[in-house]
């Protein structure tokens, strides 16, 4: 009797480890699945641990992002020339140096490097892996070499931080590019760099608030063009619209900016899982 007593004891807490195994696997499924959704529709409903919760640990991580902050200092000098795409005839600057806050005075390169090290921070948290184009300002990379970095380095998607600029200080709101399906160079690249650039758009404005343009093809980007990975760039906002000027250099909206990247990441890989 007592190995019976014994045997069935076993046999409870068994039940109790796959019980709970399950239902662990069930919410962690849906988790990824309601993301993936996103990626498609832009709307749902995350649930985001409150104060004292557990905090959500992403089960996409693992994958392998390549995160090109845009532009460089000013006094780097990169006017020297490159081929618009492999085997192009076209020839364009290595590299400029972006725009500049019109009410902040804060220049490009140093907002899209904040933002870009802050969101490698937050994909390691999320178990990702990483690799960056640059991590200071001095660094004189074209876009060529860092395109060609991220997938020499084993980047399974390149995501290129920029922020915009307009002579018309009343437009605002973020955007994607992607290349067309026309592309000379990467039309390969077409179908996952439109849905990467749509995840990251789409979770990126519903976390900040910002007014979501919409997607660009842009088939004349050096640093698309010499992509073979799927690959997308982030305008994040206008540095020539006051409010969106002064918004991204808060540290509130900068967190809020940088969790909707990752989101948009985690939206597409689960969506890839899904496929």
């Amino acid at each position: 009797m007592k190995s019976w007593n014994k045997l069935s004891a076993g046999l409870s807490f068994l039940a109790v480890c796959v019980s709970a195994a399950a239902l662990s696997f069930s919410s962690e499924a849906w988790a990824a699945q309601k993301k993936a959704l996103k990626c498609e529709s832009g709307v749902g409903d995350l649930i985001v641990a409150g104060a004292g919760e557990q905090e959500e640990i992403s089960l996409l991580g693992g994958h392998v992002v390549g995160i090109d902050p845009g532009h460089q200092g000013s006094w780097v000098d990169m006017s020297e020339q490159e081929p618009n795409g492999p085997g192009s005839s076209e020839y364009k600057a290595k590299c400029t140096t972006g725009t500049t806050g019109r009410f902040t005075g804060v220049p490009e390169y140093e907002l899209n490097l904040d933002i870009s090290l802050a969101l490698r921070d937050e994909l390691v948290s999320r178990g990702y892996q990483v690799i960056m184009t640059r991590e200071d300002n001095d660094a004189a990379i074209s876009n060529a070499e860092r395109a060609r970095k991220v997938s020499e380095e084993g980047g399974e998607i390149y995501v290129r931080i920029h922020a915009n600029g307009s002579d018309d200080t009343s437009v605002k709101g973020a955007l994607g590019m992607s290349p067309s399906p026309e592309n000379p160079y990467v039309s390969y690249l077409y179908k996952d760099s439109y849905r990467l650039t749509e995840c990251i758009l789409n979770q990126y404005c519903e976390a900040t608030g910002f007014q979501n343009l919409g997607i660009q093809y842009y088939d004349n980007m050096t640093g698309i063009n010499w992509s073979s990975v799927p690959v997308t760039i982030l305008e994040m906002g206008f540095m020539t619209n006051e409010a969106e000027d002064y918004a991204m250099q808060d540290t509130q909206t900068q967190e809020k900016m940088v969790q909707g990247i990752a989101d948009g990441i985690d939206s597409y890989f689960a969506a890839q899982s899904g496929q």
